[in-house]
């Protein structure tokens, strides 16, 4: 006797436990972890509706989708990224990044649980109120940016624990107090950018940031002595337009031997300009203009090794003669030392580099030098007479030289101080 065959299922009945399977399976590896849910509704509800500016990152957020599902799609066009991560079932978010469309809110209305979280950038929006403490549940952060917003308050210690940070943009807000020493807690920290702020007090020793390249504390109110001891991996320092006073620490450059950019130019510092500036092995840009320097130290090799490509020394109260060992430098091509009260004659070793065969040789050409408003006295070098206009900049303006003729450029339409002011300044002028 034949057996009794099963009747196969009807074929809409497959194709419907087909379809259901395949939706759970994918849901199941990519449905985003409820609690990050949470902290991304809790964001757009925090965010005033009048600043979502239409087709915007957030306008777009439709929580009616999974977000991590529904990432490019219209529902959440832009603004997150989401990942799997190896001990969670669920994706987790790992990019906030919105985009600059002017969203306001206060930072501190977020919970900011959002543990897997490696980069947080707001910038150039208006958030507003207090850095928030929460942030530093973000303890995978590796990258935090809030320049360009309306942020107030103190910068907290407690963003001092965010060890795994590597960038850090708190530029152009309102932040105020002082900059906590609790940051030397951020070990792989390489770049820190508090510039256009109001940060007060002095700088703190951060020496302990040994990994740090790039630090700009620059607009701010700092003020006090330039620390002794800085992050030795520094390859640019900026700390212009600030209060800092006293003189630079001749052992703060060389402890810092890849350093290739000092910017402290708009602060009160005094005293002399250190010799070890000239001789360091990698130093490329060097600005120290409008502050109160006194004078040049001669560096015992004459710079003759000096990488330095740039120096402006301008608006000091530098005296004595001009440092003819500049003139000598290799890599020299922009020398600023307008308005100081040099005096002596125009150097021959700058006649020299003005006049030199440029960059085909191995020492560079002055491309730019500006000597005007000092004391400087004397004939015009003859071979600047046979400069042409465009040639390269070079000012020679409100000085004590002898003749300097409409004609020439250099000499910014002849005008020379007075003979009055020149004796009155001392009597070794002629």
């Amino acid at each position: 006797m034949a057996m009794a065959m099963a009747t196969p299922p009807p074929l809409s009945l497959l194709a419907f436990l087909t379809i259901s399977l395949l939706h759970l399976s994918m849901h199941a590896r990519s449905a985003t972890h409820w609690q990050d849910v949470q902290v991304l509704k809790q964001l757009k509800r925090t965010i005033t509706p009048s600043s979502i500016p239409a087709a915007s990152c957030i306008d777009s957020w439709d929580f009616a989708a999974d977000p991590c599902d529904a990432l490019f799609t219209d529902k959440f066009t832009c603004g997150l990224r989401c990942d799997a991560v190896s001990d969670s079932s669920a994706a987790r978010v790992t990019e906030l990044a919105l985009d600059s469309a002017g969203y306001s809110a206060p930072l501190s209305a977020v919970s900011w649980s959002l543990p897997y979280l490696q980069n947080l950038d707001f910038s150039n929006n208006n958030f507003s109120g207090d850095i928030p403490d929460s942030l530093s549940q973000l303890t995978r952060l590796r990258r935090l940016a809030l320049s360009h917003n309306s942020l107030s308050g103190p910068v907290p210690d407690s963003l001092g624990s965010l060890s795994l940070l590597e960038e850090m943009y708190l530029d152009n807000n309102m932040l105020t107090g002082a900059i906590p020493s609790s940051l030397n807690g951020l070990k792989n920290l390489r770049r820190l950018e508090l510039q256009d702020n109001q940060l007060g007090g002095e700088f703190p020793d951060l020496s302990q940031l040994s990994n740090l390249n790039f630090l700009d504390a620059s607009d701010n109110a700092l003020s006090g002595r330039l620390p002794a001891a800085l992050p030795p991996s520094l390859i640019q320092l900026v700390m212009r337009s600030n209060q800092i006073q006293g003189s630079i620490p001749a052992a703060a450059a060389a402890s810092l031997p890849w350093l290739q950019v000092m910017d402290l130019s708009h602060n009160r510092l005094s005293e002399s300009v250190p010799a070890s500036l000239f001789t360091h092995p990698s130093l490329e840009q060097l600005t120290l203009s409008y502050n109160q320097l006194g004078s040049v130290q001669v560096p015992g090799n004459s710079g003759l090794t000096s990488p330095l490509i740039s120096v402006d020394l301008s608006n000091n109260r530098i005296h004595g003669l001009l440092p003819g060992f500049m003139g000598l430098m290799p890599r020299l091509s922009a020398l600023s030392l307008e308005n100081n009260e040099f005096t002596g004659p125009i150097p021959a070793e700058y006649v020299v580099k003005v006049l030199g065969p440029g960059s085909g040789s191995g020492s560079g050409q002055f491309e730019r030098l500006l000597l005007g408003g000092n004391y400087l006295f004397g004939a015009i070098p003859g071979g600047f007479l046979e400069l042409k206009a465009g040639s390269l900049t070079v000012r020679l303006g409100d000085n004590c030289l002898y003749r300097c003729p409409v004609r020439f450029f250099f000499c910014e339409g002849g005008v020379q101080k007075s003979l009055t002011q020149c004796r009155a300044f001392g009597p070794i002028i002629p």
